[in-house]
C-alpha cells in the first residue's frame, strides 16, 4: 500500500468532503437527516463545506457564518454525532495521513462534542 499523503490542497479539501459526504448520504442513520434536509442543496453545501474546511485547516478566509443554527433544529443525538465522527475518521484516514489529517479529525471530532452538547441543552430549557 502506498503511503498517504497529508491534506495540503483545496482539491484535497475537496476530495475529502466529497466522499466524506458521499459515505454519510449512504448511511443508514443519519444519511436520511442529511438528504431529508438538503434535498436538492447538496452542492451549495458541499461548496460551504470546502470554503469551512479551507478556513480552519489553511487559514484561509473563505468561510464566514456561525454553522451552529443550521445544526440546531435537526432530530439528531449524541448517536448521530458518534456516527458521523466514525464516518468522518474512517473517511479521512483511506485517504490521507499526516499533521493536517490529525487537525481535521481533532476538530471535527471537536465540533460534534460541542453541538451535541449544546443541542442537548437547548433541548433541556425549552428553546
Amino acid at each position: 500500500m502506498a503511503d498517504l499523503k497529508d491534506i495540503s490542497t483545496i482539491e484535497d479539501i475537496q476530495q475529502m468532503v466529497n466522499s466524506f459526504y458521499a459515505n454519510v448520504r449512504k448511511d443508514e442513520l443519519i444519511g436520511p437527516i442529511f438528504n431529508d434536509k438538503l434535498q436538492d442543496r447538496w452542492e451549495p453545501h458541499l461548496q460551504k463545506m470546502y470554503n469551512f474546511w479551507q478556513t480552519i485547516l489553511f487559514d484561509v478566509r473563505a468561510y464566514s457564518g456561525t454553522p451552529f443554527p443550521p445544526h440546531k433544529q435537526l432530530p439528531v443525538d449524541k448517536t448521530h454525532f458518534d456516527r458521523w465522527i466514525a464516518i468522518f475518521n474512517t473517511t479521512i484516514d483511506a485517504q490521507f495521513a499526516g499533521p493536517i489529517t490529525e487537525e481535521a479529525k481533532m476538530r471535527a471530532t471537536n465540533m460534534a462534542f460541542m453541538f451535541s452538547h449544546k443541542i442537548e441543552y437547548f433541548r433541556n430549557q425549552g428553546l
